[in-house]
């Protein structure tokens, strides 16, 4: 990883003006900038160092690699540094094509191109000294860079958040592959019967959880010793879906002998005996108990991994640390209901839409701390809502999105948005006992924390107006859901007071 090329370039002008000319890589442009702000998903740090005559930009990233961005919403790695972007680029170039009448000038005005090309790409090689490379290998090079892109190199406009096209079209191989591997890896020493993995894996909740999806999609005869193994593990981390999914492959075996096993890992605590619910009971008889595991299948779970949510493998990748891979993955699923929300669009019923992906989007974003890409699915959720108590619901926690990622202004728009819907004439019957139920305490709490935000941020006026109208919905709260507030309230009256 070097950036010897770019040294030269800087220092040398016949250099750098070859490089612009013919080859687009002008370093003079790097003055410039990009066509719009914009900043890696994974925050690493870009440097502008060239553009080209379209405005297209090159950044080096933090380890060195060259990312090019184009103006059109396209990016992608071109190398793994300056060096190796320069040299492809320049091996890669092409004469520009003319399109003439005359088919002698066209074919002399080619021919002058490429020799004109020929002649710079030798010197500038030569100068910079590059090897020669077939051209090959430069596009082996360069397919290289490219399939490096995502997820860690994923680009985003840095206003409105959404990432760049790939600048390539190489096929890359689906997520669920991609987490799905080291638990199918698993699952082949599971059954080649390595008594030691099957102590690791029973151990280690991330493995036997993966190790029980390639399971699903993978089922054989002989594997319900393995099975009724990571159910019984599987239940110390109680209720999970990868529980409910171990307790189903081993009832599909349909053996009687398993309905103690089964009720045992039922009885664990709560949260299983109500998640496991519906289990044909300790007399019943084997096709009674593959005939609960069918229905639970079938609604559930599968044997196609393709068919199976998004965020069933970017959860399952973010258990597996693979933070970006998880992200690149959301990311690119919210973009893709922002640009079409007609993929929300409820099966059998075309003229409605179901609002819950976005929720469950904001939710996964929230567990990788990425708050802006929540806040972005939390804003669409909520301008679709429908009904009052749904709206203000999710006005109540983009308003708390809006606050811990410092868009104050925002934050108090969204409580006055939720106000206004407190206070309409089309509340619903749910609604209209917010006052008495937890919804009112919340609304009140997130007054009080907008109020102290924004005295924190010195914006006494924007402070004022936002307690005053917490004071306002305390005073309406019953005494029980007033009880659990009062704290906060004066804590933010008594930080108000200091501006007065």
């Amino acid at each position: 990883m070097t950036d010897h090329a770019l040294r030269l370039l800087r220092r040398d002008r016949r250099l750098a003006e070859l490089a612009a000319y013919p080859f687009d890589f002008d370093v003079d442009r790097a003055a410039h900038g990009h066509v719009e702000p914009v900043r890696l998903a994974s925050g690493g740090a870009l440097e502008v160092v060239a553009g080209d005559d379209t405005g297209g930009t090159y950044f080096v990233c933090e380890d060195g690699s060259v990312l090019h961005a184009t103006s059109e919403g396209e990016a992608g790695i071109i190398g793994a540094s300056v060096d190796e972007a320069l040299e492809i680029i320049i091996g890669l170039a092409e004469a520009e094509e003319y399109d003439e009448d005359e088919e002698d000038e066209e074919d002399e005005c080619a021919a002058g191109q490429r020799r004109l090309l020929e002649e710079a790409r030798a010197e500038l090689r030569a100068a910079l000294g590059f090897p020669q490379r077939s051209r090959e290998e430069l596009e082996d090079l360069l397919r290289t860079a490219l399939l490096r892109t995502e997820p860690d190199f994923l680009l985003l406009n840095a206003e409105e958040h959404h990432a760049y096209r790939l600048l390539d079209s190489y096929p890359r191989p689906p997520l669920w592959e991609t987490v799905l591997a080291p638990g199918r890896a698993d699952l082949a020493l599971l059954r080649a019967g390595d008594r030691a993995a099957w102590e690791a894996v029973g151990r280690d909740p991330v493995r036997r959880r993966l190790a029980l999806r390639a399971a699903q999609f993978d089922r054989a005869e002989g594997d319900l010793g393995l099975l009724r193994h990571l159910l019984r593990q599987e239940a110390a981390s109680s209720m999970t879906d990868e529980l409910r999914l171990a307790a189903v492959l081993v009832g599909l075996h349909g053996q009687e002998a398993d309905l103690p096993l089964l009720h045992e890992v039922r009885e664990t605590d709560y949260d299983t005996w109500c998640g496991l619910g519906g289990m044909p009971g300790p007399g019943a008889d084997g096709d009674e108990l593959r005939t609960w595991a069918s229905e639970l299948d079938d609604a559930l779970f599968g044997t196609d991994p393709a068919d199976e949510p998004v965020v069933t493998w970017t959860g399952l990748a973010r258990d597996q640390g693979r933070t970006e891979l998880a992200r690149a993955a959301l990311i690119r699923r919210l973009d893709a209901i922002v640009m079409d929300q007609s993929r929300l669009r409820r099966p059998g019923a075309p003229g409605r839409l179901t609002t819950a992906p976005l929720r469950v989007l904001a939710d996964e974003f929230e567990e990788l701390g990425d708050l802006v890409q929540a806040l972005r699915a939390q804003r669409l959720y909520a301008a679709l809502q429908e009904t009052p108590y749904d709206r203000v619901s999710a006005l109540l926690a983009q308003a708390r999105l809006e606050r811990r990622t410092g868009r104050l202004p925002w934050a108090a728009r969204a409580l006055a948005a939720l106000r206004d819907t407190l206070a309409g004439p089309d509340a619903d019957g749910p609604l209209r006992h917010w006052r008495t139920t937890s919804l009112g305490r919340f609304v009140t709490e997130e007054h009080c924390r907008l109020a102290l935000a924004l005295a924190d941020a010195d914006l006494p006026e924007e402070a004022r107006a936002v307690h005053t109208a917490a004071a306002s919905l305390l005073g309406e709260l019953s005494e029980d859901a007033a009880a659990g507030v009062r704290e906060l309230a004066g804590e933010a009256a008594a930080h108000i007071r200091q501006f007065s």
